[in-house]
């Protein structure tokens, strides 16, 4: 079981912790000192394709010198507004071909990634692949 725990800081900013003891600040407010919740689901579903990504390449033995996932999301105008759609983008570096790139996108999407299972309840999630050496 994983747990997390927050405490108020000051103003709107917040400090948490989760089992891995380690801590974050969030910020609910205007001026920003931290993420926010939603900008964190939104490192949160980086952080979660592009650890599946990493892993298939490697066991593909795909020659990957660099991954960097960018995340765009749009939510829903009215409360609780949602993310109603995200872009992911994924720019890798390396010898990778196009064919094991796509396809460890396409199980993380489907089959890997329960970051993006949950947010595909009401985020439709596209992605697009580039490519530099």
């Amino acid at each position: 079981m994983i747990e997390a725990s927050l405490k108020w800081a000051d103003t709107n900013r917040f400090v948490g912790s989760a089992s891995s003891q380690h801590s974050i600040e969030i910020d609910s407010g205007a001026e920003k000192t931290a993420n926010s919740p939603m900008e964190l689901v939104l490192l949160a579903l980086c952080g979660c394709t592009a650890s599946d990504v990493v892993g298939i390449l490697r066991k593909k033995r795909e020659p990957f010198t660099g991954l960097e996932v960018r995340a765009a999301g749009e939510r829903a105008s009215g409360y609780p507004a949602v993310y109603t759609s995200i872009h992911l983008t994924y720019l890798v570096r390396g010898q990778v071909s196009r064919k094991a790139m796509e396809d460890a996108v396409r199980l993380s999407k489907e089959k890997y990634c329960s970051v993006s299972a949950m947010l595909e309840k009401t985020a439709k999630i596209t992605y697009t692949i580039e490519h530099s050496s």
